[in-house]
């Protein structure tokens, strides 16, 4: 008998939600701006994101007291949505620097909400991992570039 409840309820919510537009019967609507989701470029590690972070070298060896303080601010802002090599209620970071720039890694940190907003890879992974937005944990340029340096190491 719940089965047959939710599934009213379900069946209910999909279809006032596909009602109530401004626009005539046949007349075509578009979607706002805001909500279109621009094309991912050809080369992800070519987005640099925005915010503060432009460019940035990583030294070819990983700066283990860097490393380690990263992992200190990680384990206390960050584990409650981010597992270190599993996908949780957002992505796992091993591995994101084959993925994604070093600058586009420390915006996201940095500049979550304009991220979401505005940039095609951060609005796709939005949607993967089902509207959870990434939280503006407030770090600083510098607590962030030492996160950067713990994920080099996983």
């Amino acid at each position: 008998m719940k089965k047959y409840y939710l599934l009213s309820a379900l069946a209910f919510l999909f279809l006032i939600s596909c009602g109530g537009g401004s626009a005539e019967e046949g007349e075509a609507t578009e979607a706002p701006k805001s909500m279109v989701a621009k094309e991912e470029p050809a080369d992800p590690m070519a987005n640099k994101g925005i915010g503060p972070v432009s460019s940035l070298t990583l030294d070819a060896e990983i700066d283990m007291e860097m490393a380690k303080a990263g992992e200190e601010v990680y384990n206390k802002m960050c584990t409650a949505c981010h597992k270190p090599d599993k996908n949780f209620i957002g992505p796992a970071p091993k591995g994101i620097l084959e993925r994604r720039s070093p600058e586009w890694v420390m915006n996201m940190i940095l500049n979550p909400e304009e991220m979401i907003q505005k940039d095609p890879i951060a609005k796709k992974l939005l949607m993967e991992f089902n509207g959870a937005p990434m939280a503006n944990q407030n770090l600083t340029e510098e607590q962030a570039r030492q996160v950067l340096e713990y994920f080099r190491t996983l």
